[in-house]
């Protein structure tokens, strides 16, 4: 048995999962998250907050006190778009190495799909492949296509957070401000289906924090249930309707929402929007919400690495 700590730190939240795995056999001991925004500001500067990065140490700190308590064996630390693409990064990085001992690694878009796929895909071997899995994160979204393995994958920058900084600064947004964020967005997908045949799935997973918050307001949820979310069918119609839902909803009636995490409030219709265009895009009826996802992957590659 493999007692391991997988930390993925985004553009938005960072999240913590401590495991025991055994073969195929996956159980979790811990799992952890919070938003702390690490990616403020940098779609428009290309460099940290340095309070984001003190935001986003401090949780790292909390998490190293709960893996030394837990008895965890091995570490993998993963930062995605924001450290990617800020020129300070190293102030981040050496802080996380400090604070946990090991090299944090800053994965490129293609690594972060392979590992979203693993996630996502571990445990629903009964459904119909190939799949296609789709991580819109706080910088990037990622689409990865495969059956036992990844055979396309593409990450694009149209996150959920860099696609409110960017067009959606006001909520309720402009209506010519929501047609701006749909054509970078509409572009970027375009780009993506250049490398990945994002048509041909025959099952769409959508994993990570705008999908599964969708999915609590498609399946009608008073508050946030991830057993209720896990592996639910939400159509493509009701995705349409909540992105749109929220385009007309100001700051304080998405707060209200009882699924609503806080640090969502105000990314969450640029993440439906993006959702949105992907269903459109595909044209995939429905998806398929996962709350397991890079996370989980990174949780399963530790694993096979001590085999």
């Amino acid at each position: 048995m493999s007692r391991v700590a997988a930390i993925d730190c985004g553009t938005n939240s960072i999240r913590l999962l401590i495991a025991d795995i055994t073969g195929d056999n996956f159980q979790e001991i811990t799992r952890e998250m919070e938003v702390v925004r690490l990616g403020q500001g940098v779609d428009a500067t290309g460099a940290f907050d340095p309070e984001a990065v003190e935001r986003t140490l401090a949780a790292t700190r909390k998490y190293a006190e709960i893996i030394q308590s837990k008895g965890v064996e091995k570490i993998r630390f993963c930062a995605t778009s924001a450290t990617r693409d800020a020129s300070n990064r190293d102030i981040f990085i050496d802080g996380v190495r400090e604070i946990l001992g090991i090299e944090p690694e800053v994965i490129p878009g293609t690594e972060e799909a392979a590992l979203s796929f693993m996630g996502a895909t571990k445990s629903l071997a009964y459904a119909d492949k190939p799949f296609l899995v789709v991580d819109i994160g706080g910088g990037s979204t990622e689409f990865v296509l495969g059956g036992d393995e990844v055979e396309f994958a593409r990450s694009v920058n149209i996150g959920c957070v860099r696609m409110a900084e960017r067009h959606l600064k006001a909520q309720p947004p402009k209506p010519e401000t929501i047609q701006s964020a749909i054509k970078d967005i509409d572009e970027a997908i375009q780009d993506a289906a250049h490398f990945v045949p994002i048509t041909t799935a025959k099952t769409l997973i959508a994993v990570a924090g705008t999908a599964t918050t969708v999915a609590a307001a498609a399946l009608g949820l008073t508050e946030y249930d991830r057993h209720a979310i896990h592996l639910s069918r939400i159509p493509a119609q009701k995705v349409i309707e909540i992105a749109q839902m929220l385009q007309l909803m100001d700051r304080a009636q998405i707060a209200a929402l009882g699924y609503m995490h806080p640090g969502r409030v105000d990314v969450i219709t640029a993440g439906a929007l993006v959702l949105s265009r992907v269903m459109i895009a595909t044209g995939a009826t429905e998806f398929v919400a996962s709350e397991t996802d890079i996370l989980d992957g990174m949780a399963w590659s530790l694993s096979q690495s001590q085999e």
